[in-house]
């Protein structure tokens, strides 16, 4: 609320905030004004007093020493002229006045942004869920905080195994945010410590009046951190958590479960699937042997040669192998089930067929709808659940990306382990053995089907095969082959079973299981 003397006190979101204060002195307003104008040193004692008959702390004004020292810590392009003599109107808010942070310092926008991003993934939400939270920073900022936020889940259990030996007691929860930040941008990023232990001291100043408590122990503690170098070299990649790795581990031995392991550490550079068979000479990175193409890591999709002609599109390229298996050709009829965000319904449609692409979700159909407008393709749409859905004739084929627990895209999803457990597994192998029974049904006689899963729990995949095997006598497994694969890549029943520690020398892919099954005629 305005005072007599023309300063308003508002909150973080513009709100006034009357039940603060609703008067300034002389004395208290001419101290707030030498500070903005730098008329000169403010004696820490004397503003304190002040800030105490305001009821409000000395820091939640920004008035820190380095403020007391030189007066510049009040962005003076916040300052207008009102009324009432024309004093200075000053604006106190959340985006300005920060707990311990210089203002004439631009605020560190994607550490903060990928600080937002761990919390919610704490609170149990995926980046994509989360990024809302991005959405009034800069895209440079935003894309920052979410490399910065993947960087850290994937490395949370490092980051505590070094920074638990420093740590006296178990910090708050935004607090070891922090230091897991810190710790992974001098240990893993090679980031320069001075400039990281400091960014850290100042966003725990940032935090709030526990954070300002802590900021000593955050800058003692990360010193320490930045000479931990061979120790951090000599810790494993983050492991699996138990309900993945022991099925992992039974499956294929711990071996394989470490290599898996180190494949989700890297991360994932982006994989495109060509509309044609051929890229702009310009594309940056490499063909792969199956027909996609992998960028380097950190490239800007919309800026690559080719985007706005809709010449490719941007598909991992072990989900591009599901429709290479399938093998569709001009005029046959496919439906694509559970067909968002895409991909595999523009390969479909690339290769001649009459395309239906299903989806449950309405929102994620209208992004399959806009991919097929830039790439200058067509299919029918329809939204609805695939178990009720039914075509107008029998089709010649039906591709199956089924819901699954994800556990195959950990290398571009790290929060998965942190915020799921196997409570789901069994309803979702339940509704997966449920679609490939109905998807059957859809088919002409002979007609064949494609089930993959983005996952890497057998029950999800090779169990799957058998079981459907098993239920539908006549039913043919056919070897899920396709150019480029090698032949052991396929299981002894001849699904074709994709790992992330695959193509070590290439950065790996992402765990899928594809079968390939034929209708008896």
């Amino acid at each position: 609320m305005p005072c007599a003397h023309g300063i308003v006190i508002r909150g973080a979101a513009g709100g006034e905030r009357g039940a603060v204060a609703s008067e300034i002195d002389a004395e208290a307003l001419f101290l707030v004004i030498a500070v903005a104008h730098r008329l000169g040193a403010v004696a820490a004692a004397q503003l304190d007093r002040q800030a105490q008959r305001l009821r409000v702390a000395a820091a939640f004004l920004g008035f820190g020493q380095r403020a007391l020292r030189c007066g510049r810590d009040i962005l003076l392009r916040r300052v207008r002229t009102v009324g009432h003599g024309g004093f200075p109107c000053i604006t106190l808010d959340g985006g300005n006045l920060r707990m311990g942070m210089p203002l004439d310092k631009p605020r560190d926008h994607a550490r903060l942004g990928a600080l937002r991003l761990l919390a919610a993934v704490e609170d149990g939400a995926t980046l994509d869920e989360a990024a809302e939270a991005l959405e009034r920073l800069s895209p440079p900022d935003r894309a920052r905080a979410r490399r910065l936020a993947l960087e850290v889940l994937r490395r949370v259990e490092p980051a505590d195994a070094v920074l638990a030996p420093l740590l006296a007691r178990r910090p708050k929860p935004e607090i070891r945010r922090i230091l897991r930040l810190a710790t992974v941008e001098m240990l893993a990023l090679g980031e320069a410590p001075h400039g990281v232990v400091n960014a850290a001291v100042t966003l725990c100043r940032a935090s709030g009046g526990k954070g300002q408590a802590a900021a000593g122990m955050v800058n003692a503690v990360l010193r320490k951190i930045a000479g931990a170098g061979e120790a951090w070299a000599e810790l494993p990649a983050q492991h699996m958590p138990d309900w993945l790795r022991g099925p992992v581990v039974a499956t294929w031995g711990g071996a394989v479960a470490r290599a898996i392991e180190a494949a989700h550490e890297a991360g994932a550079a982006p994989d495109l699937t060509p509309r044609g068979m051929v890229l702009s000479d310009d594309m940056p990175g490499e063909a792969l042997p199956t027909g996609s193409w992998r960028l380097p890591a950190g490239s800007q999709i919309s800026a690559l040669p080719g985007y706005a002609k809709g010449d490719w599109w941007v598909q991992d390229a072990a989900a591009a192998l599901a429709v290479r298996v399938l093998d569709p050709r001009p005029g046959e009829v496919i439906a694509d089930l559970c067909a968002a965000p895409g991909g595999k319904t523009m390969q479909l449609a690339a290769a001649g067929a009459e395309v239906t692409a299903l989806d449950i979700s309405e929102s994620r159909l209208a992004r399959v709808a806009e991919n097929l407008a830039r790439c200058g393709l067509s299919a029918r749409l329809a939204a609805g659940d695939a178990l009720d859905w039914r075509p107008d004739q029998p089709l010649d084929a039906v591709l199956l990306d089924a819901p699954c627990s994800a556990t195959g895209t950990i290398r571009r999803h790290p929060e998965l382990p942190l915020i799921r457990d196997d409570s789901q597994i069994a309803a979702l192998a339940e509704l997966q053995a449920r679609l490939i029974d109905h998807a059957l049904t859809l088919l002409k006689p002979g007609g064949r089907l494609v089930f993959a899963t983005c996952s890497l729990l057998p029950a999800e995949g090779e169990d799957q095969l058998a079981a459907a095997l098993a239920r539908h006598p006549g039913l043919q497994a056919e070897p899920a082959t396709a150019p480029g694969v090698p032949a052991d890549w396929l299981t002894p029943a001849g699904g074709l079973r994709l790992r992330p520690d695959l193509w070590p020398e290439r950065g790996g892919m992402d765990g899928f299981f594809i079968a390939r099954l034929r209708k008896s005629s």
